[in-house]
């Protein structure tokens, strides 16, 4: 890989993707709350109320993760210029967070709704989301340069598309997928 894009494309990423991994300190804060109210609510039968609950976390989260996502996308120096003020890795990471910062709200609310369906024990939808991310992440990634030699541009908005997947289809199944009582 450090062959294919070089040490400055790997570096530039490195420090850019930092940022994705500040996100989850903060979504799972505001998860572990989710979890437990969505929780006590569906184990009081309160399936309306665990529901608004839930999207009312997913949408807050969403909400900031965007707002973090598109500062990035607008200002990459302000972030990737904390660690490095070498041209070509500020340049690299300002294309990725262009690329992928706006799409963090997806990564927000898929995270969000994946905790409350671990409230209402409804954690298939996520998991399989979560697998398709990894899946597009590993196989588009692999197609976009190896067999159709796109570029890192290319590969960045495979991680962006993965991260718009992962949150729309956790997003559908809970608007497809009743919560009501489970069987023990």
């Amino acid at each position: 890989m450090a062959g294919a894009f070089g040490t400055d494309a790997l570096a530039g990423f490195g420090l850019a993707s930092r940022l994705d991994y500040l996100l989850i300190p903060l979504l799972f804060g505001l998860g572990t709350a989710t979890v437990t109210m969505v929780g006590a609510n569906v184990g009081a039968g309160d399936f309306d109320r665990a529901r608004r609950i839930a999207w009312t976390a997913a949408l807050l989260a969403a909400g900031v993760t965007e707002a973090i996502g598109l500062l990035a996308a607008m200002f990459p120096h302000a972030w990737v210029g904390f660690f490095s003020s070498d041209p070509g890795v500020l340049a690299m990471g300002a294309r990725y967070l262009r690329v992928v910062g706006p799409f963090y709200g997806f990564v927000g609310l898929g995270m969000l709704l994946y905790f409350a369906g671990q409230g209402a024990k409804r954690v298939a939808w996520p998991v399989l989301a979560g697998t398709a991310r990894l899946i597009i992440v590993g196989v588009g990634g692999w197609l976009a340069i190896a067999v159709y030699g796109g570029g890192v541009t290319t590969l960045f908005g495979v991680v962006a598309v993965s991260s718009l997947a992962f949150g729309s289809l956790i997003a559908l199944a809970l608007c497809l997928q009743p919560w009501r009582a489970v069987e023990e």
